[in-house]
């Protein structure tokens, strides 16, 4: 849902990239750096030392803003920047979702690792259908909206792994949501593109 409402962040962005874009770092050098710290992420994930793993992910996701924000606001926004933005970003989310799987998570109806499986295929099909349906040519626009968008995903992990400094189990239930709202998002993706 956040992605149909990014007007609501143009003054943040400009901000943002007012006062990143003095740095002579490009936007696409922003956000291999993203990746970077969603790595040292996860390497705070796997020695289980949670309040690191949320402060370097905050970073990653941060990074992954201030790119867009740079390019806009330098006015050198490019289709490859873009490009390497959205790999980047299954990249960092990914990455992420790895490293939850050294956590010592109780099972709730299934183990821990099924409902975090569950999430990246739900984040992969919702982002796999948005391009699908613009490669066969099946809409004018890009296809957009749903329940729980990459936006939603990351603010719903960053409060798992809050949740996860205080009881595992809190984690697991978060995540027991993520992964159904994802998959209801690709499946509400799918039906959008097929009745266009």
């Amino acid at each position: 849902m956040l992605d149909l409402h990014r007007n609501l962040f143009k003054r943040l962005e400009k901000s943002v990239g007012k006062i990143f874009g003095f740095l002579p770092v490009t936007p696409n050098q922003w956000t291999l750096i993203s990746v970077f710290f969603a790595f040292v992420c996860l390497y705070f994930l796997i020695k289980q030392n949670l309040i690191l793993a949320i402060v370097f992910f905050i970073i990653a996701g941060f990074l992954d803003f201030v790119d867009g924000a740079v390019a806009r606001y330098k006015n050198i926004a490019t289709k490859i920047g873009a490009y390497l933005d959205t790999i980047a970003d299954r990249y960092v989310e990914a990455i992420l979702l790895f490293g939850m799987l050294f956590l010592p998570l109780p099972k709730i109806l299934v183990p821990s690792y099924v409902w975090i499986f569950l999430i990246l295929f739900g984040s992969i099909i919702t982002t796999y259908a948005k391009a699908a349906v613009k490669e066969k040519d099946l809409v004018s626009q890009e296809l957009k909206g749903g329940l729980l968008s990459r936006g939603e995903r990351i603010i719903l992990l960053l409060v798992c792994l809050i949740l996860g400094v205080f009881n595992f189990s809190w984690m697991v239930y978060i995540l027991i949501i993520i992964a159904i709202l994802t998959n209801l998002t690709a499946l509400q993706r799918i039906n959008s593109a097929i009745r266009t």
